[in-house]
């Protein structure tokens, strides 16, 4: 194979994404938004994220995102955040004719529709935030305000509705709901008319640290970083009583009394499996009395097939929470520990400092405002796969209690029966290939996060090719567990991402994949493959993947001959 200068190869391509630890944010604001800027900042330093925090100038909105030449366009910045005020609209709005008022919410909308736009076309990889309107303002009218079109409450929430329209349509722009910030604070304590009219920032100081917060999960979000798992404990967190010593008849749950509480909270949580959060319990109990209530008593909303892994013993609850780590094989900073015991919250908390322990309140009716208070569920995607996520880990403990019977791991794996479906991306099944992007954080070569416009993108692409890899074996269907995307150089493939699901590792995937990158390529008439690995805080795993696989090291890439590779062996079935 002839030398190749691999680095001026990447330099030359304008088609890969990079993936640097250090993010950009960019602020766009109606009003002063210095404040909001420094608390952005210290959320970031808190939870160890690099980012760097930029300012439009004051009011210039239209201005920045309109002129070519403006800041935004020279830093690129990973992601974007469009703020206006209610105050501002408000203003725009009263100035207007009366016989104006009427279309003021369909007129704002195109114009919100033509930034983004804008911002889409000349920042094709950033991420854009917008905030919503919070529905406040001088309401002259009192309730019927909410009903004639002539009233500023009636356009302001429907621009929030029509905003909210055109968020769900746009895979690459993402909702800063402040009127559900508003909601759980109370607008008194929201808006500072003080601060607007001596400072032009409408909101406290106390509502900007909570607005941070709130932008910085969904950046957090976007980046992998989000809560995938729920530990639950059960007397008196998940019903009312120890069901040790006051037996089955006599727990709290139900409909009646103090009952309707704990049963209140298991639909919260049963609603959280259903979009993909993993239900596992942790309980200092005998196993069999502790699953009598999930599979006897019949006013629980829970039940067995709710939860993922099920520990109860007498042994100490960060032991038990590592073995469900263990199994799950997430990290521990994706997991959530709900307790109403604060001595073992604080023994969880000292043994096992990246977990989430909320300080749940003192009584089982504030559990869940408080909870949703702390928004600790923040993501920016779902997918109807999402519901099956927990039948998926109980198959994988079968799988898990079946591999001790095999003596070697080839006769273990061709025993599961392993077949393969390896498609090109299709909008079909977009929202999941975006999302294994956004969530793989151990198996993930470079950490590209890829948005649902990003994967429309790749598949209208001529220089670029995405497949994904869906995967079932005897005991159930993982499905979709890989994503690659490639990039067409004039004699080379450049692999610019690489995503694999962890519930698949040592399965031999990566040798079928590996097979059919090599062939895309032959097909080609590629003449090497090119990849990277680009380290993180969490991908260590996949550190020497590329040397495992057979490449060769040139510089920071990875080399591998297209010409003299053999097939690697694997024991799946596949349509190619």
């Amino acid at each position: 194979m002839k030398n190749i200068d691999i680095n001026n190869l990447i330099k030359a391509s304008k088609a890969f994404k990079t993936g640097n630890s250090t993010k950009k944010l960019a602020i766009l604001g109606d009003h002063s938004t210095q404040y909001l800027k420094k608390a952005i900042q210290g959320f970031f330093v808190l939870s160890n994220t690099d980012i760097e925090v930029i300012e439009s100038e004051y009011n210039q909105i239209f201005m920045t995102i309109n002129d070519p030449n403006s800041f935004i366009y020279r830093d690129c910045p990973n992601y974007v955040l469009i703020f206006e005020s209610t105050e501002k609209l408000e203003n725009s709005f009263f100035n207007l004719p009366e016989h104006n008022k009427s279309s003021f919410a369909n007129k704002k909308i195109l114009e919100i529709e033509e930034l983004l736009n804008v911002l889409s076309k000349n920042l094709p990889t950033s991420k854009i935030i917008i905030a919503d309107f919070l529905e406040s303002g001088h309401n002259v009218f009192g309730n019927y305000g909410y009903t004639t079109p002539y009233a500023f409450q009636y356009q302001i929430r429907k621009l929030n509705s029509l905003i909210i329209d055109l968020v769900s349509k746009k895979g690459n722009v993402f909702l800063n709901n402040i009127n559900h910030v508003a909601l759980s604070l109370g607008q008194e304590q929201f808006i500072s008319r003080p601060f607007y009219f001596s400072a032009d920032m409408p909101f406290s100081l106390e509502t900007t640290s909570i607005l941070a917060k709130n932008i910085s999960q969904i950046i957090h979000s976007c980046e992998g970083r989000f809560k995938k798992c729920a530990i639950i404990d059960l007397d008196n967190t998940i019903w009312g009583g120890i069901i040790g010593d006051d037996g089955l008849e006599h727990i709290e749950i139900g409909n009646l009394g103090s009952g309707k509480v704990f049963t209140a909270f298991q639909k919260w949580l049963l609603e959280l499996k259903k979009r993909g959060i993993i239900l596992c319990v942790c309980s200092k109990n005998n196993e069999s009395i502790a699953k009598e209530p999930f599979e006897k008593h019949p006013d629980m909303v829970l039940r067995l097939n709710d939860i993922a892994v099920f520990v109860a013993n007498w042994e100490n609850k960060a032991d038990n929470i590592r073995f469900i780590q263990g199994i799950l094989n997430i990290g521990f900073d994706s997991m959530v520990f709900l307790d109403d015991n604060p001595f073992e919250r604080n023994q969880v908390r000292v043994e096992l400092p990246e977990l989430c322990v909320p300080e749940l309140p003192e009584t089982a009716e504030n559990y869940i405002e408080h909870l949703n208070s702390l928004n600790l569920f923040e993501t920016t995607n779902f997918s109807p796969s999402d519901k099956d996520r927990t039948k998926q880990y109980q198959e994988e403990s079968l799988r898990a209690e079946n591999k001790v019977l095999f003596s070697s791991i080839n006769g273990y794996l061709k025993s599961l029966e392993m077949h393969a479906e390896i498609k090109p991306f299709d909008g079909l099944n977009k929202a999941r290939i975006a999302q294994l992007s956004q969530r793989s954080n151990q198996f993930n070569l470079r950490t590209i996060r890829y948005t649902e416009k990003d994967i429309e993108d790749i598949i209208e692409s001529k220089s670029k090719q995405g497949f994904y890899i869906k995967i079932k074996d005897k005991y159930g269907d993982y499905g979709l567990i890989s994503v690659i995307v490639l990039i067409n150089e004039s004699e080379h493939l450049f692999i610019d991402s690489w995503v694999m699901s962890c519930r698949v590792l040592k399965r031999d995937v990566e040798n079928l994949v590996l097979n059919r990158i090599v062939a895309y390529g032959r097909k080609k008439e590629k003449k090497v493959l090119v990849g990277e690995y680009i380290p993180t805080k969490k991908n260590k795993l996949v550190e020497r993947h590329y040397e495992t696989l057979g490449f060769d090291k040139k510089n920071k890439y990875w080399i591998l001959d297209v010409k003299s590779y053999i097939d690697k062996i694997h024991f799946i079935k596949s349509n190619s």
